[in-house]
């Protein structure tokens, strides 16, 4: 996603400060300085972070604890319903964002809760990057939810204006196959939607492998 942002704003990456934000069933953020990671949401496992399809996110590390001593359950009971009993699916009963948001519209308040505890967390995550990194380029979203679902990403930039992050309505709620910008013109900060390709940055990294193999030899 750096790589390809870059390429889009026609500057080299190891210039560019962005934030890259995968949603998926799955979903992490990245804080990218000067084209490279310095800090990613993801722990030692894809657990910790934002809120996802049935994954908790960040929770209080005491929680396993009370669920053992309260409700006596094991761990692999507690394994379960952090990784794949909670998020979306455990506040509101389903793990797909289109359903939330659906239900949502029909009244259901689960579901709507469900969608604002899921963007606020990445509202978070995305000014403690900004922090992080202390000045931004640009804020990437890809994936599924990142790259589909217009809702997510109003709300998940909803009142950061005075950060330089400005959506625009009408750019956000159009649909495209290709990279698209859908921040305000007078805004700071890019956002931009670019479409995941993990299998053409698995087969370019292979490339490079085998290159520089026979370098060696």
């Amino acid at each position: 996603m750096a790589e390809q942002a870059a390429n889009y704003l026609k500057k080299p990456l190891e210039s560019l400060n962005l934030i890259t934000i995968h949603l998926g069933n799955g979903a992490s953020m990245a804080a990218i300085k000067r084209g490279k990671c310095v800090d990613t949401s993801m722990g030692m496992t894809p657990l910790e972070g934002l809120v996802m399809g049935t994954r908790s996110g960040d929770i209080d590390p005491a929680l396993p604890f009370f669920l053992a001593d309260q409700l006596g359950m094991n761990l692999k009971e507690i394994d379960n319903l952090l990784n794949k009993e909670s998020g979306l699916k455990g506040i509101c009963g389903t793990n797909d964002m289109r359903e939330v948001i659906e239900l949502k519209r029909q009244g259901d308040q689960k579901a709507k809760l469900a969608l604002d505890i899921y963007c606020y967390r990445i509202k978070k995550y995305i000014g403690a990057y900004l922090a992080v990194l202390g000045s931004l380029d640009a804020l990437v979203f890809t994936a599924g939810i990142g790259e589909n679902s217009s809702e997510v990403r109003a709300l998940s930039c909803k009142g950061l204006d005075r950060l330089g992050i400005r959506i625009d309505e009408e750019k956000n709620a159009r649909k495209s196959e290709g990279i698209r910008e859908i921040s305000q013109p007078d805004s700071p900060i890019k956002i931009l939607v670019i479409p995941t390709n993990e299998e053409l940055k698995i087969a370019l990294e292979t490339v490079r492998a085998l290159e520089s193999m026979e370098k060696e030899v």
